[in-house]
């Protein structure tokens, strides 16, 4: 297929999610992908509410439920007693209040359910192994260059390609990250590597000065994933894929709860990353004419709200409606940013605001211990009872 109603930059999870939503809704899709097998490395992420409400409506629930894990409750942990801070019921809970489940997931399990529905419908064709090298657009179509030296053309473009875009540059003066002055780290551990009962069925937050560590179980409950992020200067290296040095990592929770020793100890040393983590502001602008951007690609989000994937999702089914509302390509994209701009911003801004929150020294601390239930319950409210399948047509922002 050499021509489309629209063509999708980038087969991670909010550009498959674009093209599903779009072929559902009528349209015929070209989704490029430069990997030559849609994969993806990483570890675990959460799904909550707000995004399974998108991912059930396609049809993916029975798929994602055979490769999820449904935590139970989370939890907000002090970094040295283990006392439980915050936190609240997951599990049928959350289903009984705003309809869909919570669900911690392998990046990989989530891009392959993608993948296998996107590679089966009739709507879709996904063309792997091809990197984008420039877009153009005129007045009736929109365009990407191939380094196989083709050209793909549709009525519309849509840039899911991540952190690095290339649409993104192709629109817009490529605009600098600033490093956070956290490092993260990354590690899966097998449950047989663990005693048993050690870790709950739950999205577990400690908190600690100067530093946070996340567990949770994925893949049905065979692995834990673990997240640590640590406040450090002098190492900024932004990649899914460098190795770390276990010693360092069991260094900077020294002192912390004997739970984290144990789960340190029985990581793997060879598949223990690092990377450095960067923010970039909200862009004022996603899109120009034909051509807009969605994901990471227009509002990449520091991991502290657990939203980055699912603001993909959302954007996903609200672009889609709204060029079903529309129907033309032009003013629904116009349509869709201004219905998108401002709650990714909050997403971006209320993640930048937890990196320090969870890191607080002292009396600080004290103060949000006392407060963190409170505030952990409006934040849920407000995130998990968006529909962005309605979006389109109620107007409803998400703020």
């Amino acid at each position: 297929m050499d021509t489309a109603d629209f063509l999708v930059a980038g087969a991670g999870i909010g550009g498959l999610t674009a093209a599903l939503c779009l072929a559902a809704k009528g349209f015929q899709v070209t989704v490029a992908e430069q990997s030559d097998r849609i994969t993806e490395i990483g570890a675990g992420i959460q799904i909550s509410p707000n995004g399974n409400r998108v991912l059930h409506h396609l049809g993916l629930r029975d798929a994602l439920e055979a490769v999820a894990f449904l935590p139970q409750m989370s939890e907000r942990r002090d970094w040295r007693s283990g006392e439980v801070l915050a936190g609240g019921p997951l599990g049928q809970s959350v289903v009984d209040r705003y309809g869909f489940p919570y669900y911690h997931i392998h990046r990989a399990d989530l891009i392959r359910v993608l993948a296998e529905a996107a590679t089966s419908s009739p709507n879709i064709s996904v063309r792997t192994g091809v990197r984008v090298l420039g877009l153009a657009q005129d007045d009736d179509q929109a365009s990407i260059t191939l380094d196989n030296g083709t050209d793909l053309r549709a009525s519309a473009l849509i840039g899911a390609d991540g952190i690095r875009s290339v649409v993104r540059e192709g629109l817009f003066d490529v605009q600098a990250p600033s490093f956070t002055g956290n490092i993260a780290w990354r590690s899966l551990i097998p449950v047989g590597s663990l005693p048993e009962g050690l870790v709950r069925p739950a999205a577990t937050a400690w908190w600690g000065p100067g530093r946070h560590f996340v567990h949770y179980y994925v893949r049905g409950g065979a692995y834990v994933n673990c997240v640590a992020v640590v406040e450090k200067e002098g190492w900024e290296v932004e990649s899914w894929t460098e190795r770390g040095d276990i010693a360092e990592l069991m260094a900077d929770f020294d002192g912390w709860h004997g739970d984290i020793g144990t789960l340190i100890s029985a990581m793997d040393p060879t598949a223990c990353f690092k990377w450095a983590l960067f923010d970039r502001p909200p862009m004022p602008q996603w899109g120009r004419g034909r051509v807009t951007l969605l994901g990471d690609a227009c509002h990449p989000t520091l991991p502290f709200m657990a939203q980055g994937a699912v603001m993909a999702i959302e954007d996903a089914a609200v672009l889609a409606g709204c060029v079903s509302e529309t129907g033309d390509p032009i003013s629904a994209f116009q349509r869709y940013e201004g219905l998108r701009r401002a709650r990714t911003a909050a997403i971006q801004a209320g993640s930048r605001r937890n990196a320090k929150l969870f890191h607080m020294h002292g009396d600080a601390a004290a103060e949000r211990n006392r407060t963190a239930g409170t505030q952990h319950r409006q934040t849920l409210e407000w995130l998990y009872t968006y529909n962005a399948l309605t979006a389109a047509s109620t107007g409803d922002t998400g703020i």
